[in-house]
C-alpha cells in the first residue's frame, strides 16, 4: 500500500492549502477530544472493527483452543465444511452488541488518560503529548475497559469454540450462551479470565495507541483529532497499529481464550493455564491462532480508526 506519500498527494479529505514554497508550519494541536465525542466515536469504531474482523477472530480463537487445526488455512476449511459462510459469523452477535460500549469506554479511557498525563505536566487542552504521555494514556484505556471486556469475550469465545469438534454445549445464541455461563458457574463465571484480559489489554493497548500515534504523525505530522487527514494514512496506521497490538498481546489472549473455554473449575487461574501449556505443549503454543490475528489486525483496525476519524470530523462539523 502507498501510503508513504500521503502528505505528497493527499485525498480530498487531507488539508491542502499550503501553497507551494510556502514554510510548513508545524500544526498545532487541537483541543483535546471531549469524553462524549471519544465515547461516541469510540464504539462507531468499534462496530467497524466487529463487522471487518471477526471470522479471522473466529479462526483465531479456535486454534488458540483446540489441537485438531494444523494451520489457519485448515481450520478455516474445517470451519466451511460444517458450518458453511454463516458458520464464520458465529459468535459475532455478543460483539457486535458488546462493541458500541467496549470500545466507547475504551476510546473514552484513552482521552481521560490524556488529560490525566496533561494535568500531571500542567499542560494546555492544545499543548502536544509526548510518545510517553501517548503510551500512557493507551496503557489506561484498557483499566476501564475490561470491566466490560471480560464477559463479552467469555461470551463469544464460549460460543465459538462450541461447535468445534463437538466440543461443548450447543447455544442459540449470546443471551443463551450468557444463561448457561451463569447456569453452570453463577454470574462471577461471566468474568473468568478478567485478569488475563487486564494482561493481554493493558500492554496490548500501550502497543495499540503508541503505534497508530507514532505512525500517523510520521505520514501526516497531525494527532487525533488535529482536523482533517488522509484517510490512506488513518488505514495505514490503524492497521499497522492492530497488529502491533496482537504482536505484544497473543501470549496473554491464547491464555484467556483457554482460561474462558474450559469448563469451570477446571483451572484455578492463568498461572494454571501457563504453566500446563508449557509443560505439555511448549512455548510455541503462546503463539497458536498468530496467524488468523495478524490477518484480521490490519482490515479490522484500519476499519475502526477510520470510522473514530470519520466520526469524529462529522461530530466535529455539527458541535
Amino acid at each position: 500500500m502507498a501510503t508513504a506519500d500521503a502528505s505528497a498527494a493527499p485525498s480530498t479529505l487531507a488539508d491542502v492549502s499550503a501553497a507551494p514554497g510556502a514554510p510548513v508550519e508545524e500544526p498545532k494541536a487541537a483541543p483535546a477530544t471531549s469524553g462524549v465525542k471519544s465515547f461516541l466515536s469510540g464504539g462507531f469504531g468499534g462496530m467497524c472493527l466487529v463487522a471487518a474482523g471477526h471470522p479471522l477472530d473466529l479462526l483465531k480463537v479456535r486454534m488458540q483452543t483446540s489441537t485438531q487445526y494444523t494451520s489457519t488455512l485448515d481450520c478455516l476449511r474445517k470451519t466451511l465444511a460444517e458450518n458453511g459462510i454463516r458458520g464464520m459469523y458465529r459468535g459475532m452477535a455478543a460483539p457486535l452488541v458488546g462493541a458500541t460500549p467496549v470500545f466507547a469506554i475504551c476510546f473514552w479511557g484513552y482521552g481521560m488518560g490524556q488529560n490525566i498525563a496533561r494535568s500531571a505536566y500542567n499542560m494546555a487542552p492544545t499543548d502536544k503529548l509526548s510518545t510517553g504521555q501517548i503510551l500512557f494514556a493507551g496503557g489506561f484505556s484498557a483499566v476501564p475497559t475490561t470491566a466490560l471486556m471480560a464477559p463479552m469475550e467469555r461470551i463469544k469465545c464460549t460460543l465459538q469454540v462450541a461447535s468445534a469438534g463437538g466440543a461443548g454445549p450447543a447455544y442459540k445464541g449470546p443471551v443463551d450462551a450468557a444463561m448457561g455461563i451463569v447456569r453452570a458457574g453463577g454470574v462471577a463465571s461471566l468474568f473468568k479470565g478478567t485478569c488475563a484480559t487486564l494482561l493481554r489489554d493493558v500492554p496490548g493497548s500501550v502497543a495499540y495507541f503508541g503505534a497508530y500515534e507514532v505512525i500517523k504523525r510520521t505520514l501526516t505530522g497531525r494527532s487525533a483529532g488535529d482536523g482533517s487527514i488522509s484517510p490512506l494514512a488513518v488505514v495505514a496506521a490503524g492497521g499497522l497499529a492492530g497488529m502491533a497490538n496482537w504482536a505484544v498481546a497473543i501470549p496473554p489472549d491464547v491464555l484467556k481464550s483457554r482460561l474462558q473455554t474450559a469448563p469451570d473449575g477446571r483451572y484455578s487461574g492463568v498461572r494454571q493455564v501457563f504453566v500446563e501449556m508449557m509443560r505439555t505443549e511448549g512455548a510455541g503454543a503462546l503463539f497458536r491462532g498468530i496467524g488468523p490475528a495478524m490477518l484480521r489486525a490490519f482490515p479490522a483496525n484500519a476499519a475502526c480508526f477510520l470510522g473514530v476519524e470519520l466520526s469524529l470530523q462529522f461530530m466535529n462539523q455539527l458541535w
